[in-house]
């Protein structure tokens, strides 16, 4: 339970970083607004990302994984159609946002994950 709220706050986080940094990409709201976003977008990559990557399985190969890109941007595109609050003009914004998202999961993946290196 733990792991699925802080989950939903780093979305939410990496949502106000995007925004931050990545022109073309901007919300309205504060920090309960950011939470719904950060659910809104964890329930993407839960129910619609699995699918969409299956399908796109032959562009990824083809692509040497860089399709994942524009699979992540599409995901943070679907959340902009979902939220009335988040805004993204165009592809470029929204793969780089997405890649921003990806970037801050990976990130605390990586952290939240116990060390592997043996006691001595």
């Amino acid at each position: 339970m733990l792991r699925l709220v802080a989950q939903v706050a780093l979305n939410g986080l990496a949502v106000w970083l995007a925004a931050r940094f990545v022109p073309g990409v901007d919300y309205e709201g504060d920090v309960p607004y950011l939470l719904l976003t950060g659910v809104v977008i964890g329930l993407i990559n839960l129910l619609v990302k699995p699918l969409v990557t299956f399908l796109s399985l032959p562009a990824i190969i083809l692509t040497l994984g860089l399709f994942l890109l524009v699979i992540n941007g599409a995901m943070f595109l679907l959340a902009d159609v979902v939220l009335d609050g988040l805004t993204i003009e165009g592809c470029a914004p929204a793969i780089l946002g997405g890649l921003v998202l990806t970037l801050c999961n990976w990130v605390f993946g990586a952290l939240g994950r116990p060390s592997k290196r043996k006691k001595t």
